[in-house]
């Protein structure tokens, strides 16, 4: 069986069997991302689309990143896959031993 998920970041493809390996991957081997609406840093990929969505109104995410609805669909669509099947204290867990 294939792995489920991929990175996803730029043109990385690196794939997972679950969810929490593919945020460890994401935290782990890419840079931070700056957020264009507040400036904070965090990491790329899940923890940057989840940062927008929970901190920001999706107007302001549009306008800052000149995005469209599909993209902001897309980011959504992604963000209710992962929290649907991770369990974010086992990614937390495994961030602080250093995996």
């Amino acid at each position: 069986m294939a792995p489920r998920w991929t990175c996803g970041i730029g043109d990385c493809d690196a794939a997972f069997d679950d969810v929490e390996a593919a945020i460890v991957h994401q935290t782990n081997d890419h840079q931070r991302h700056e957020c264009k609406v507040c400036g904070t840093i965090v990491p790329d990929g899940y923890f940057a689309i989840r940062h927008a969505f929970d901190e920001h109104t999706r107007a302001e995410f549009v306008r800052a990143y000149d995005a469209d609805s599909a993209a902001v669909r897309r980011r959504e669509e992604i963000k209710g896959e992962v929290e649907s099947e991770a369990d974010l204290q086992r990614v937390v867990e495994q961030l602080d031993r250093g995996v």
